[in-house]
């Protein structure tokens, strides 16, 4: 399931979990895996942290074998499936962590990060509350649309996304290279997000909902996510190298999306279905 794709040392991603709305573990499950969103993108030796939907669980595990004591944290939305992993992430427990978490899509709204945290971890929903969390944890709010500076020699490019609640869509370059992370989105049929064309444009990973297929999506409007047909369309327009189809639907299983990774492939060669564990080097 540990799959290392193409050559990069210094910059990669890697997938911790890729399903969406609800984790999905079974049988029928296991090869793409069944945690909800959560990617680690390394620039170097300092990591950025995409989502703590549920596979961020094990992802905490192994920062704290590593003694990985801080890092920076970049949430899509605060939809359960990108945050319900948060209050099991080991790190945030330690007095001797230090984690930024940003959001982009709470300002205009009336709320913020920590508020939002505070309430997932509300007693009647979660037995503790945020003052278990020992962990410094600085929360950022910004408007999405903002260009950040996360790390020396790392830019972050952000844009808001088409979804109920808001989302946001991100871009990290380093080194030459972009990695994007677009997940949680509704296209509009029949046209191309500007937005997402910009955060997309010449780069060499594109990690996109494709939660639906084209045949799918009539039924589903409405419900904030996208295709494969799209992320490939975007892709061939802002000339992207490779799609990593991400936020699985959990009814979908292995067998389906072994047979979506093929037509991927043949629609926009190199690209990929995301699966639990697998590293991407651009």
């Amino acid at each position: 399931m540990y799959d290392s794709i193409s050559a990069s040392p210094d910059f990669w991603v890697k997938l911790w979990g890729v399903r969406g709305s609800l984790p999905c573990p079974g049988a029928q499950t296991v090869r793409y895996g069944g945690n909800t969103s959560c990617a680690e993108v390394m620039c170097g030796s300092e990591r950025l942290i995409f989502d703590l939907g549920t596979g961020a669980r094990a992802l905490g595990y192994v920062l704290q074998d590593q003694g990985v004591q801080e890092g920076k944290i970049f949430l899509s939305h605060t939809h359960m499936d990108h945050i319900g992993g948060f209050p099991f992430f080991k790190p945030v427990f330690l007095p001797e962590s230090r984690f930024d978490i940003y959001a982009g899509h709470l300002v205009g709204q009336g709320l913020n990060l920590r508020n939002v945290l505070c309430g997932l971890m509300d007693p009647t929903i979660f037995p503790v509350g945020l003052e278990a969390l020992r962990a410094k944890l600085t929360c950022h709010d910004f408007e999405a649309g903002a260009i950040l500076h996360p790390l020396p020699g790392v830019k972050l490019s952000t844009g808001p996304l088409n979804h109920p609640g808001r989302a946001t869509g991100y871009r990290v370059e380093f080194a030459g290279h972009a990695i994007c992370y677009i997940t949680d989105v509704e296209h509009v049929d029949g046209k191309l997000d500007e937005t997402i064309l910009r955060l997309i444009d010449g780069a060499d990973i594109v990690i996109y909902d494709t939660m639906f297929t084209d045949e799918e999506f009539v039924r589903y409007t409405g419900w904030g996510h996208s295709t494969w047909h799209q992320g490939v369309r975007l892709c061939r327009e802002a000339g992207a190298r490779r799609l990593v189809g991400f936020h699985h639907a959990p009814f979908r299983d292995d067998e389906e999306l072994d047979a979506m990774a093929c037509e991927l492939d043949r629609e926009h060669p190199g690209s990929i279905m995301g699966r639990e564990g697998m590293v991407i080097r651009p």
